[in-house]
Parts: C-alpha cells; sequence; structure tokens
C-alpha cells in the first residue's frame, strides 16, 4: 500500500511539473539553442558538390537573439568553410502592430556590423525579408551593402567555375508580402545553361518557379516555432503549407530553413534555431 501511494504522488507531481518543464523547454532553453543541421540535395544537372550556408530570419533582438547569439552564429558558420553563404531575410525586429517587436530592437548597422565576419570563397549574398520591409528596408539594405554582403532583389549572378565549387548563377528574388517578386526578370539576366539557385524569403512563391531553377532556397515560416509530437507544426505562416525542409514538385526543388529568432511569441518547440549547410550535388543516375 505505502509503494502504491508513493507512485501515486510521483506520478501526481509528474502532471504538475510537467507543463511548467514545458514551458521552460519553449520559452528559455529551446529558443537559446543553435543546431547546425548538415542537408544533401541532389540535383539533376548539377556538376560538382557545392557546400552553401543558409541562414534566415534572425530578427535580431528578439530574446535570445542578441550580439552576443549573432556572434556565436557567425563563428559557427565561419568554421563550416561554405564556398557561399546566403542570407534569407528578416534581420530585425518590429513591424505593424509590433508583430516581431518582443524584445530589443537592434539598429540594422550594429546587425550587419557582425555579419561583415561571414567568411566564403564565393561571398555573403542576402535578399529582405518582410520585417525588414515593414521596419525599414532601404535602411536595412545600405547597412548590409556597407557591410560587403551583396543585398539581391530580382537581381542574378554567376559565381563558381573554379576549385571552390561549380558555375552557377545565384538570383534574389524580392519579398512577396512587400515587394515585386520578378521571377522572369532575373531569369532574363541569366546568360548560358550553368544551374540556377534562386533565394528569397517566402517560399510561397515557389509554384510560379519554372523547370529551368534547379533550387529555390527560402526562410519565413519558421518551421512554425512550436512542432508537437504526433500534432506536427501546430501554425504555418506558410498559405501553400511550405513549413520546412525539402520539397519536390513535378521535379522542381524547394529547401525551406526553420530559421534562427522568433517572431510574434518568444518560443520554440521542435523547432531549434538552425544554421543550414546544404551541400548540394549531383543526382545519382537511377
Amino acid at each position: 500500500m505505502g509503494c502504491a501511494k508513493t507512485w501515486i504522488r510521483i506520478t501526481a507531481i509528474a502532471f504538475l511539473l510537467a507543463p511548467l518543464l514545458i514551458c521552460l523547454w519553449a520559452f528559455e532553453i529551446e529558443p537559446a539553442r543553435l543546431v547546425v543541421r548538415h542537408q544533401r540535395i541532389e540535383l539533376p544537372g548539377w556538376r560538382s558538390d557545392l557546400r552553401i550556408a543558409v541562414m534566415s530570419d534572425l530578427h535580431v533582438g528578439a530574446p535570445h537573439v542578441g550580439l552576443d547569439q549573432l556572434r556565436r552564429i557567425v563563428q559557427r558558420t565561419n568554421a563550416e568553410n561554405p564556398a557561399v553563404i546566403v542570407l534569407l531575410g528578416d534581420f530585425v525586429i518590429g513591424g505593424p502592430g509590433g508583430h516581431g517587436g518582443v524584445g530589443n530592437f537592434v539598429e540594422p548597422e550594429q546587425i550587419a556590423d557582425e555579419l561583415k565576419k561571414l567568411r566564403a570563397p564565393f561571398g555573403v549574398f542576402a535578399v529582405l525579408g518582410n520585417h525588414d520591409w515593414w521596419v525599414d528596408g532601404e535602411h536595412v539594405r545600405r547597412a548590409l551593402t556597407s557591410a560587403g554582403i551583396r543585398v539581391l532583389e530580382n537581381q542574378a549572378v554567376r559565381m563558381g567555375g573554379d576549385a571552390h565549387g561549380p558555375a552557377f548563377w545565384l538570383g534574389g528574388i524580392g519579398d512577396l508580402w512587400t515587394r515585386h517578386a520578378d521571377i522572369p526578370g532575373t531569369l532574363r539576366q541569366v546568360d548560358g545553361d550553368d544551374p540556377v539557385v534562386l533565394i528569397t524569403h517566402n517560399p510561397d512563391l515557389f509554384p510560379e518557379v519554372p523547370p529551368r531553377v534547379s533550387l529555390t532556397l527560402a526562410g519565413h515560416t519558421h518551421g512554425g516555432q512550436v512542432n508537437l509530437p504526433l500534432f506536427g507544426r501546430v501554425v504555418t505562416v506558410s498559405e501553400r503549407g511550405y513549413g520546412a525542409g525539402e520539397i519536390v514538385e513535378q521535379g522542381r526543388h524547394l529547401f525551406v530553413t526553420t530559421g534562427i529568432g522568433t517572431s510574434i511569441i518568444p518560443v520554440r518547440f521542435g523547432v531549434p534555431p538552425e544554421i543550414v549547410i546544404l551541400t548540394v550535388s549531383q543526382a545519382k543516375s537511377r
């Protein structure tokens, strides 16, 4: 009888503590984590391996993403020795109704001053996200550009073709919510048959991407910030259901990173902040 009462007490305490522990993990521990996720994507027509570091939704100034954490992010990324680094928007917090404004606003110049320490042979490229434009997109663009980070908006640049990786085109598309996302205009700048990688903030433009593009990279969704066992992602801002990871539609490839910061509610559960090291390689013949 005494043993049974002990187990009843333990079970009752566990039920009482479980919500507190979950909240502690979701609001304090997991949002402060930083994982480096390695992913390989095989693409038809790709010629040799290319390592791309992918980061999105830094939201510097949000809880757990201060300048110290940003320095750690830069160090961890450089340690992976990527050939090219892409930053997929939403560098700042803030927006209409205070969306994304939980935390302390950090000036774009302070953010750019840390990001300029990123190193990659092909360079560091960025697109801006909806929060950047809601706050002051031109301000964010100037800060990044002054730090040596090239901000692409409906522009394509050719790179590679040397010891660091294959020749390919990198196109940056304007944010779907706040700008003109000109995919055809960007692709008209592409000359020749080298593969094309598009970077953009919002993945919901993916259905408009033609087969000419080998890979589209996006962020924005935060992976829903909460991914519960059995239930899955509680919320996604993608109207087309592009939550996270690799998506293949009609032979076209999309990869969505869950990003690093938080927006609106400073919570992450089952969706740790991530730097993605994407190895793009040639598809094996079957």
